[in-house]
């Protein structure tokens, strides 16, 4: 053991989902207390304590316990700790919070920046499986496969049934709302289908070549942009001006008929408007992974967000970004940021949320 690290010596909490027999059955589950991100014995190796729960809620969980005194949190997007500023008074020691995969708003970043903890994530840790997701999303909504996997599970056989609500993808005109790591890679996988037309809404421009690779144009309006799509996929991040963004008034914008996917953050969306639109049938479909709660409550509205056509729902229990690959990814990530953290080197610019008291990013600097 390196006695430098015991006389440096770190509680790091992490807080991560169960597996049970699962993790058993699968040790490339890293994201899991049973396997724990696959650095105890680095950890451990290094005299550092390293906590792992799945209890997150209520005074007397195990986060509340352990965060009094914990220098470093760990935590999921599909599980999360929330780290707000009620928390981080408790937090005495704390100097640093890290996502296990992508995305910050468990956290108030504005009570990390004036305590000065520094808000990590791994950054491209969940593009490819989230872009994916997204196009498996869209694709199952568009061809109707839920309703139709559905009817054959409980013995039946009915074409109509599923036909009348059944599209090609080809033809259509889709959008994204964000181009960046995950958007941008939707629109690559989304060029060989022959749509219509690819456009994006967002805050800052794609490079012309990049722009110019997948055919996409760009549109700066909103409503217009909502307008003209048939299909429109979320892949944003959740900050003040991107809560609720899709709502009663901007729905009416969009193309009765259409289908909406969000795979980004659950309260991008605001889900009692998603789920009248699907019941009016100005929405035709609604899927994605993330809920404004998580885990959504067994009465959430999207568990039971159908269309006039009786389909239409595509949801799951946030699982886009967090296939195997991707798990490989972000407890790689983890470690080297520990690593840096532990040995004062730099951290990766791309990883960083919010550092020194000041944001990192210009898109988290609009919250």
């Amino acid at each position: 053991m390196n006695p430098t690290a015991v006389a440096n010596k770190e509680k790091i909490l992490a807080v991560l989902y169960t597996a049970g027999k699962y993790a058993k059955e699968q040790p490339k589950l890293l994201g899991t207390i049973e396997n724990k991100l696959g650095i105890k014995d680095w950890l451990e190796s290094q005299g550092h304590e390293y906590i792992v729960t799945d209890d997150k809620e209520g005074p007397n969980s195990e986060f509340q316990k352990h965060i009094k005194d914990a220098t470093c949190v760990i935590t999921t997007p599909f599980h999360p700790a929330y780290l707000t500023r009620d928390v981080m008074n408790k937090a005495d020691k704390l100097k640093i919070a890290i996502t296990a995969g992508v995305g910050s708003d468990h956290i108030d970043l504005n009570a990390a920046n004036e305590r000065k903890i520094t808000v990590a994530e791994v950054t491209g840790s969940n593009v490819v499986a989230v872009a994916e997701h997204v196009l498996m999303t869209i694709l199952n909504l568009v061809r109707n496969f839920v309703p139709a996997h559905e009817q054959i599970m409980r013995g039946e056989w009915d074409v109509a049934q599923v036909a009348r609500n059944s599209y090609d993808l080809e033809g259509k005109v889709v959008g994204t709302i964000g181009a960046g790591r995950i958007g941008y890679r939707v629109l690559q996988r989304l060029k060989p289908f022959d749509c219509k037309e690819l456009l994006y809404f967002d805050y800052q421009a794609l490079p012309k070549d990049a722009a110019d690779a997948v055919g996409v144009r760009r549109v700066d309006d909103l409503k217009d942009f909502l307008s003209q799509c048939d299909i429109v996929t979320v892949n944003a991040p959740l900050h003040e001006g991107t809560h609720h963004l899709i709502n009663d008034d901007t729905i009416k914008s969009m193309k009765p008929g259409s289908w909406l996917i969000n795979t980004a953050r659950g309260a991008i969306c605001d889900a009692a408007a998603v789920k009248r639109a699907m019941a009016s049938g100005h929405i035709n479909g609604y899927g994605g992974d993330v809920w404004d709660t998580q885990p959504a409550p067994a009465d959430h509205p999207l568990r039971s967000a159908f269309n006039t056509m009786g389909g239409g729902n595509a949801m799951t229990a946030h699982i886009s970004g967090t296939s195997l690959d991707s798990q490989e990814r972000y407890a790689n990530g983890v470690k080297e940021i520990l690593d840096n953290y532990f040995n004062k080197k730099e951290q990766n610019p791309a990883n960083l949320i919010v550092t020194d008291g000041q944001y990192a990013s210009k898109a988290y600097g609009k919250r």
